[in-house]
């Protein structure tokens, strides 16, 4: 890839994910139930290596791979994506073991991830978490009798919100506060499975079609085993996660607009209206030009956000947050007036339109909202 298109084999491997995503993909996807985690998907997700790509991939083509799967079906891209920014933190921060035990079944689809971080008190705003881990020293200086390794345990204590994979993820990468400092630096990431004693939840029920919910922790043992880096450093294992994770989020908004503007232009070619079709109105080509264009720039600024990354560039951080603005604003603006092009049609349920406008919104808060985003690239300018 240079720094206006992609090379030829690029485009082919994009080609064939989004035929791959519309003819294997799509059918298992609508035989899933709205809201909870479809299992059969994710594991024909792994069946085809596309997990395995998640994880040994750099950022562009991670980037590559949601825009392509997007195109064709959000459930399988999402489920894909959640699957990453789950386990990324296992697979950057986590011991041997850690990564032995759960990352080959979430990379085959067997095992479901999750990312624990937003709290009713803490979304945008996540080094004001305020989930507890209180320390408990061990007995007799024999270990915690939870988790392995040796030293003081810790139990936790509070609330998950809005947190994508629950209630169903088999392991879940929790940040807690330790208390080691204020704000950020007090903050400590977990790996906890779902099957740890005190760790309960409830689904809700969101706008989106995948799985959201809440989670309760009432004393959830953790030892020092259970650790995802340094005691005191969650907030780096989850920024370190975000960073990767945020380009990609804009990819897959840029998907969602790719699908919308395609149906909107194949709509306008042959809708009658006024002697004509539709597309020759000019009120309505300009629209679709003004769609196009937006589109574009959208996607040419999440590959090079994805680039920056992939070079080690300094800058990152606002390219990241740059790159999910742009592109989740511009897929709100596409899809919404390719629904206003397609007319009553696009608003009947099952609608390829009526989909994508349920879908599109959520991007534009969760892993940073556009005002977070805008906050961050406005601190790196100033910096």
């Amino acid at each position: 890839m240079n720094g206006f298109a992609l090379g030829a084999e690029q485009e082919e491997w994009c080609g064939r994910l989004r035929a791959l995503s519309a003819a294997r993909l799509r059918p298992l996807a609508d035989k899933g139930e709205p809201g909870r985690v479809n299992r059969p998907l994710l594991a024909e997700l792994g069946e085809l290596g596309l997990l395995e790509r998640v994880f040994d991939a750099g950022a562009l083509e991670l980037c590559l791979l949601r825009e392509s799967l997007a195109y064709g079906c959000t459930e399988a891209e999402t489920a894909l994506a959640l699957q990453g920014l789950g386990a990324h933190p296992v697979l950057r921060s986590g011991t041997e073991e850690q990564r032995q035990r759960w990352l080959p079944p979430v990379r085959a689809g067997r095992a479901v991830a999750a990312f624990a971080l937003s709290e009713p008190g803490a979304g945008s705003d996540a080094a004001a978490l305020a989930l507890a881990a209180e320390a408990e020293r061990p007995r007799g200086g024999s270990g915690t009798g939870f988790g392995t390794g040796s030293g003081r345990g810790w139990r936790l204590s509070g609330e998950k919100c809005w947190i994508s994979n629950a209630p169903e993820a088999d392991f879940y990468t929790v940040f807690a506060r330790t208390g080691e400092a204020p704000g950020a630096k007090g903050v400590t990431a977990f790996l906890v499975p779902a099957d740890r004693p005190g760790l309960t939840g409830e689904p809700l029920d969101m706008l989106s079609p995948h799985p959201i919910g809440k989670l309760t922790f009432d004393g959830v043992p953790v030892g020092p085993g259970d650790l995802l880096g340094e005691p005191g450093r969650g907030f780096a294992v989850a920024m370190a996660t975000l960073n990767l994770f945020r380009p990609s989020v804009g990819a897959f908004a840029v998907g969602m607009a790719r699908a919308a503007l395609d149906a909107t232009l194949a709509h306008t070619a042959r809708r009658s209206a006024f002697g004509g079709v539709l597309g020759d109105l000019q009120a309505v080509a300009h629209r679709v030009a003004e769609m196009a264009t937006r589109t574009e720039a959208a996607r040419l600024l999440v590959y090079a956000a994805a680039g920056a990354y992939d070079a080690g560039a300094p800058d990152v951080p606002r390219r990241s947050a740059m790159a999910k603005l742009l592109a989740t604003e511009t897929a709100q603006y596409v899809v919404d007036h390719a629904v206003q092009l397609h007319g009553a049609v696009a608003l009947q349920r099952g609608h390829l339109l009526e989909h994508l406008y349920r879908e599109v919104r959520a991007p534009r808060i969760y892993e940073g909202a556009s005002e977070v985003q805008r906050t961050i690239i406005a601190r790196e300018l100033y910096r």
